[in-house]
């Protein structure tokens, strides 16, 4: 199964605040907020979550085509995703600008408040999906993940067009786009992932329900932090799988990405939905223990105990036989 992953490649600059911003915040002055936040660390880390997906893939083993757009400071970023079983040949190179930065700070309570700049991102929007399926033999699955919006936008509308499945995970472009471009975007999908929150923006934004968007696509993932993910599909009870335990959280961020490389790794493995997510679920469990969304390895064996002794001996007997990380 070839799978196509579209969206940001950046670097994040991750910080850590070592009190709470609720504590900073007056309510009687939010009109007019103006704060500086004095941090204890800063990490410099690999990032975009087109390129955490992709990454996150290569540790299981599976291969991805990446597209999207960087800068001529790329060099570095390649071979690195190119030795976690990353194709980067569909990544465009601009003259014009740098590679997208995310800038985060996190607080003892794992809030977040975090700028990001888009640099050559906004160059996605030229990318044509048909040449990467021509150079790749066909794609079986396209995931249209946090990007330039207008790219996003011209992924989705090429896919309907083409006849090539594709996820729609707008997560936090859902803040900038208006309810028609929304719509556009999920529309037709055959997988769409959200969390709780992105849930309801979503249903706000393009006023449709629950109901009417499982009416629009095959199969929404609603992830649910430590409570795990619920999986819809219309007619079908709502699937509920919880999530791996977690000895320490380190960082938060990029584990939902993680989630995804795994679930859409078991579906390439042609694994059934409740097996998909657990392999998501183990695999961001790895991430969220990690300082930064590249930063984890993940080795064959400890991978499958760790599944198994949360979802039992079965359910990593099915994973086992696609599991080809590249730590024994």
């Amino acid at each position: 199964m070839r799978i196509a992953v579209t969206g940001s490649i950046a670097t994040d600059h991750l910080m850590t605040f070592p009190g709470r911003f609720t504590d900073q915040f007056l309510p009687d002055q939010l009109d007019r907020v103006s704060l500086s936040f004095l941090v204890d660390e800063l990490d410099i880390r690999r990032g975009g979550i087109g390129a955490n997906i992709c990454f996150g893939m290569g540790n299981l083993g599976k291969e991805s085509i990446l597209v999207g757009s960087v800068g001529d400071d790329f060099a570095d970023y390649r071979s690195w995703l190119e030795r976690h079983a990353v194709d980067t040949a569909s990544v465009h190179v601009s003259d014009l600008h740098h590679t997208a930065r995310f800038l985060c700070t996190t607080d003892q309570d794992q809030n977040q408040i975090a700028t990001f700049y888009a640099g050559a991102m906004s160059e996605a929007r030229s990318i044509e999906l048909q040449p990467v399926a021509d150079r790749v033999g066909g794609l079986d699955l396209v995931i249209v993940s946090p990007n330039d919006p207008e790219a996003m936008l011209r992924h989705t509308e090429e896919c309907r067009t083409r006849g090539i499945p594709f996820a729609a995970d707008p997560s936090q472009q859902l803040a900038r786009m208006d309810g028609p471009d929304v719509r556009r975007l999920i529309d037709g999908a055959a997988y769409l992932f959200s969390n709780e929150y992105e849930k309801a923006l979503a249903e706000e934004k393009t006023g449709w329900s629950g109901e009417e968007i499982l009416d629009r696509v095959g199969i929404r993932i609603t992830t649910l932090g430590a409570k795990g993910v619920v999986i819809d599909r219309k007619g079908v009870e709502g699937l509920h799988v919880p999530a791996v335990p977690v000895e320490k959280v380190v960082d938060p961020t990029g584990v939902g990405d993680a989630f995804r490389a795994g679930f859409l790794s078991a579906l390439a493995w042609e694994l059934p939905l409740e097996r998909a997510a657990q392999v998501g679920h183990t695999i961001a469990a790895h991430a969220l223990e990690s300082a930064g969304p590249q930063e984890y390895t993940l080795a064959r064996e400890a991978f499958l105990g760790r599944f198994a002794a949360a979802y039992g001996s079965d359910a990593a007997a099915d994973v086992a036989p696609h599991l080809t990380c590249p730590n024994p």
